[in-house]
């Protein structure tokens, strides 16, 4: 087989793989919905309640639970999307992104939410694999993920900026805000290694 050959398989791989993870993610979310709906919304207080000690398994929770499926429909669309497309640079090195941006937000949420309020969604991890794919082009200095980063700010944007915003009392703006960060903070965090020889998730 030859090397173009190779790199072809290798590719078509991890499309499938990424493909796999995400229809399975967003399916799990659907799921768990249905079975909150099916318990009159008993998993709705898995959610991560601001700095509440007895909440705090909520953080790793929270991600996977939604307050309806019009809430786990407004999220299903962009993280598979988003995480199809950041999972393509490596599973290994994407479920490292995901885990950081999930721990990041849901401790930010807890500490920064209004007090009493209950949190719930994939919203924070979506913002933050957002941010991970804009920048990451630029900390690698690859062209096409700058070209893709761009093409997502153009296309969601004007959605992230809105989704931040502190007037905006619909959503929790702390999470998203959180997430965003987290995702940046990640794409430095986790971009391969220098020709150096030093180790970087990338499988």
């Amino acid at each position: 087989m030859s090397d173009i050959e190779t790199t072809e398989w290798r590719t078509s791989d991890r499309a499938k793989a990424a493909v796999q993870l995400m229809a399975g993610w967003v399916a799990l979310l659907w799921v768990l919905e249905g079975v909150d709906h099916a318990t009159g919304h008993a998993l709705d207080e898995y959610g991560i309640i601001a700095r509440d000690p007895d909440s705090l398994g909520g953080i790793l929770a929270a991600p996977f639970l939604h307050f309806g499926f019009g809430h786990v429909a407004a999220n299903s669309v962009p993280l598979l999307v988003l995480g199809f497309v950041a999972a393509l640079g490596g599973i290994r090195r994407f479920l490292a992104v995901c885990g950081l941006i999930i721990l990041a937000d849901g401790v930010g949420v807890w500490l920064i939410s209004p007090s009493n309020s209950i949190t719930a969604g994939a919203s924070g991890l979506v913002f933050g694999l957002f941010g991970y794919l804009v920048v990451r082009g630029f900390v690698e200095r690859k062209l096409l993920a700058i070209a893709v980063g761009l093409t997502l700010a153009a296309l969601w944007g004007g959605a992230v900026l809105a989704g931040i915003s502190p007037t905006n009392t619909t959503v929790s703006w702390q999470g998203h805000l959180v997430g965003l960060a987290a995702g940046v903070g990640a794409a430095f965090l986790f971009r391969p290694a220098a020709k150096d020889g030093r180790a970087a998730l990338t499988g």
